[in-house]
């Protein structure tokens, strides 16, 4: 794990455990009523979260060519989870609640 300084360690490991947090406050701020919506803004950062483990991942293992495909789902899950959050954002601000 040389590749990476400690405070870009540090950064790293603290980012995801922050998102990791924020996905389960805002998870529970949904079980109000009137926040229902924020389900799924919670349900939209795990794209997000999954691309950072990617990129933990590679630097993990010293960011070895035979792992560069870490780097391209990073770059895929990043692309999808920053729609879905637009999605949620959208959604939340018209304030429609879907009933199935």
């Amino acid at each position: 794990m040389h590749e990476l300084s400690f405070g870009t360690w540090l950064i790293h490991i603290s980012s995801v455990i922050e998102w990791i947090f924020c996905i389960f406050v805002i998870n529970k701020i949904s079980t109000y009523k009137k926040y229902n919506l924020f389900f799924w803004l919670s349900i939209a950062m795990v794209p997000n979260l999954i691309g950072a483990m990617c990129a933990i991942t590679w630097h993990i293992y010293d960011n070895q060519d035979v792992l560069y495909g870490l780097v391209t789902l990073q770059g895929i899950f990043t692309f999808i989870g920053n729609s879905t959050l637009a999605l949620a954002a959208i959604k939340i601000f018209r304030g429609t609640e879907t009933y199935e």
